[in-house]
């Protein structure tokens, strides 16, 4: 039984802090932290009252670290901003406390994410002897342990993989993202790149497309977009000659992200406006439905998986490994819609891994790093079931 600090009150951290209060036998104290306290004060409602909730600035390694030291949690799970990851993994070495994230670092000036910031932090945590858990998602991080779970029993070699991810819901409004607009909206609108031969292969944004029939959905055209766990299954994927990663839109989302790039909506630098300076996506992501209120009308399902393709016993073989999540079923359970139920559940499986001890180590890991089969029974367990279908 361990104390747990969860950084952020968002959707999916609402649903990191409820899964982990119906685990009382893992998680003796559940704490929580965000920069707006009234989303913690309705957390703590809905929780009956069974969370600590204290107000930070997550940009405040300072903050972040005072706070460990009064909580003094066996973890720290960053469900805030990708922006504030590299302030709590500071926090974190110098408190000596395990940490984890489900989304890499990426600077606020600069549309740009890769793990290379992070993984810098590697010997660092080795001498501290702690570790950090990088990307314990859905994707990333469901779909590296599928990738790892196909290494460990399905092929011999592994030579292509494909992570295909399918939002076939509806939510009612014309235009919203399903979590924090302003990182979503930026990483659509970045260049496209898949690795292919030993090398990475840039494209324009949003300009490779196909149709991808996805279990209990049907086909659906997906586009190929940069994601960042292409990059650490480059370097753990044994045999890997190409790794690409593709998305469903629907034509409205995609018709409103036109417009809003063509008027200058999605642009990350300052512009004046009535003498001050405002960034326009921030202002965009005010107008935006929250995330966390797209639950109770949402209809229909997430289809997310892998399809993987190498030798096994010699023999050409090609499988699809992939979970389906309804929103309305993840509405009833944890009153949010299933790309928030998605990355929650994943997110406390991996601190159930850390906790318990299946997962140790010492330095800066990714999910695909460690034994898979644990994580790929408790995902059954908490509410995220696989399937694996030979094509």
């Amino acid at each position: 039984m361990s104390t747990v600090l969860i950084i952020g009150a968002g959707a999916a951290g609402s649903v990191v802090v409820k899964k982990c209060c119906k685990a009382p036998d893992i998680f003796s104290k559940v704490c929580l932290a965000s920069r707006t306290m009234s989303k913690c004060e309705k957390l703590k409602s809905e929780c009956n009252d069974e969370i600590d909730i204290f107000q930070l600035d997550a940009d405040n390694s300072r903050a972040v670290y005072e706070l460990i030291q009064h909580v003094r949690p066996s973890l720290v799970i960053n469900m805030a901003l990708p922006y504030q990851d590299l302030s709590i993994m500071e926090a974190c070495l110098k408190a000596k406390t395990h940490y984890m994230d489900t989304a890499n670092y990426e600077p606020p000036d600069e549309a740009k994410f890769c793990y290379k910031w992070q993984w810098d932090y590697h010997e660092k945590f080795v001498e501290q002897g702690i570790m950090a858990l990088l990307g314990s998602g859905f994707d990333p991080g469901v779909t590296n342990v599928f990738c790892a779970y196909a290494q460990k029993h399905l092929f011999d070699e592994i030579n292509y993989i494909d992570i295909v991810d399918c939002n076939a819901g509806e939510h009612g409004h014309p235009f919203a993202t399903n979590f924090n607009p302003e990182i979503n909206i930026r990483e659509i609108t970045q260049k496209g790149k898949y690795w292919k031969n030993g090398e990475w292969i840039e494209i324009p944004a949003m300009s490779q497309n196909q149709v991808i029939d996805f279990p209990e959905v049907g086909p659906k055209k997906a586009y190929l977009l940069y994601h960042e766990e292409l990059e650490s299954l480059v370097k753990n994927i044994k045999g890997l000659k190409r790794i690409r990663f593709w998305m469903t839109f629907s034509e409205s989302y995609l018709k409103h992200l036109e417009v809003l790039q063509n008027v200058g909506m999605t642009r990350i630098d300052p512009v004046d406006f009535e003498g001050k300076k405002i960034v326009p996506l921030h202002f965009l992501k005010t107008l935006l439905p929250e995330p966390s209120s797209l639950g109770e009308n949402y209809k229909g399902k997430t289809s997310i998986g892998c399809i993987i393709e190498g030798i096994k016993n010699g023999k050409h073989k090609k499988v699809f490994i992939y979970n389906v999540c309804c929103h309305e079923q993840s509405y009833k359970e944890t009153g949010a819609q299933a790309v928030s139920y998605t990355t929650g559940v994943p997110a406390m499986t991996g601190a159930v891994m850390i906790i318990k001890g299946i997962w140790q180590g010492q330095g800066v890991f990714n999910m695909e790093c460690f034994d898979p089969d644990p994580f790929m029974q408790a995902l059954n367990e908490y509410g995220l079931p696989w399937h694996i279908k030979e094509i």
